[in-house]
């Protein structure tokens, strides 16, 4: 049965206090239906996974395993392909750390990357001497293919770029810069920590090496999990993190065998409960259909934008509804936007997220300390974004006249 607006809304139990929740980047409220599943975990076969032979150990290995296959099937690729992080974040410093680059290998980002996107590739430029290069982007914070283009040289061994910018929202021309990688061969990480489950998202078409993603966003499905992607068995090629018990075949006293991927990832005790809720939270996704959440957002997009027509108001990112995810970052002049956000809870009981979103270079770019960022879902009306228009244009109003 497809899922309207007014029936995710009714399982969501955070909505129930009010709130209008518009701070869908940073983290969506869970669904009742994921917290079920990871309540019947607990409940009915609470039991480590590939340990033991009784039942309930067999039917949480069973439930942990079936993730894989559903995570599949919302970005088009093969469940061998998947392996489970607890966030995007360790998603990237797993490909960052795993793939053996070293001094003379150089990585192409950008400088709209969130710092998780960042940070990995800084440390491999000062610990091993990697080379790393920023590509800029327009004042609407959208990048060129061009100038990935000329910035690859016979030492590029990859390139990581976001999908969806987390701090303007502005949509990436992926497709094309996955084309580019793949014509000189280099490696292609995306970073799709904005656009898994908010828009349609097949690794094919991207044509990218790794995804990464995670649980708690897009996806609607618990903190603490989230997923990478490696194409065509590069899953084999990466060095894990961090080894210990669950993953060996062998151990003597000087060397050990492990298992293969993608289970060599899940070291240790993983967060069982999490990547079950995961598995839900993506058949929940799923049928809600991920064409009809894109659409929707974007409707919901356009109608945020109004507050771009209100005197002191300034918006960042791409003018355009076509160009945004459903991020919307603005700044009131002469306010700051710690304040703005406050202001917006205390007289709307709005959510809202200000800061630099994990993303200072961004706000370099734009000239600005901070944003106050507004984030949609599927779930979201028509009538807490008129509130939340009608709310930024009367303290604009208020404090700017």
């Amino acid at each position: 049965m497809p899922k309207s607006v007014e029936r995710v809304r009714a399982d969501i139990p955070f909505l129930r206090t009010g709130v209008i929740y518009l701070d869908n980047a940073a983290t969506t409220p869970t669904p009742k239906p994921v917290l079920d599943a990871m309540l019947e975990y607990y409940q009915e076969y609470s039991a480590n996974i590939g340990r033991g032979l009784y039942r309930a150990a067999k039917r949480a290995t069973e439930a942990f395993e079936a993730t894989r296959v559903k995570i599949a099937r919302v970005i088009g690729a093969k469940p061998e392909d998947i392996a489970y992080t607890k966030n995007t974040t360790e998603a990237i410093n797993i490909v960052a750390r795993g793939l053996g680059l070293k001094k003379g290998d150089k990585v192409i980002s950008t400088v709209l990357e969130h710092h998780s996107n960042l940070l990995p590739w800084q440390r491999l430029e000062s610990e091993r001497g990697v080379k790393l290069e920023l590509v800029g982007a327009s004042k609407e914070c959208l990048l060129d293919p061009a100038d990935f283009e000329r910035a690859i040289d016979k030492k590029t061994r990859l390139i990581a770029v976001h999908h969806v910018s987390n701090s303007v929202g502005s949509i990436q021309p992926v497709e094309e810069i996955g084309k580019l990688a793949q014509d000189h061969k280099i490696l292609y990480l995306v970073d799709a920590a904005q656009s898994v489950g908010h828009m349609p998202v097949d690794v094919r078409r991207l044509k990218c090496d790794f995804l990464v993603a995670p649980g708690h966003k897009g996806l609607l499905g618990p903190q603490g999990t989230g997923f990478l992607y490696a194409a065509q068995g590069r899953l084999s090629g990466l060095e894990p993190l961090t080894v210990g018990g669950g993953i060996v075949e062998e151990v003597k006293l000087h060397r050990s065998k492990l298992v293969g991927p993608p289970q060599v990832f899940d070291v240790g005790t993983p967060n069982i409960p999490g990547v079950i809720g995961l598995g839900r939270a993506c058949e929940y996704v799923l049928e809600i259909g991920v064409e009809k959440i894109a659409k929707r957002e974007r409707k919901l997009l356009e109608q945020m934008l109004e507050i771009a027509d209100i005197a002191g108001v300034k918006v960042y990112g791409p003018s355009e509804a076509v160009q945004h995810g459903g991020v919307l970052s603005f700044n009131i002049r002469g306010l700051d936007h710690h304040k703005v956000a406050s202001m917006l809870d205390e007289i709307a009981k709005i959510a809202v997220r200000s800061g630099h979103h994990c993303a200072q270079p961004t706000m370099n770019h734009l000239g600005v300390e901070g944003t106050v960022r507004a984030s949609v879902h599927y779930y979201n009306t028509e009538s807490e974004i008129e509130k939340f228009v009608t709310s930024v244009g009367e303290i604009a109003q208020e404090m700017c006249s």
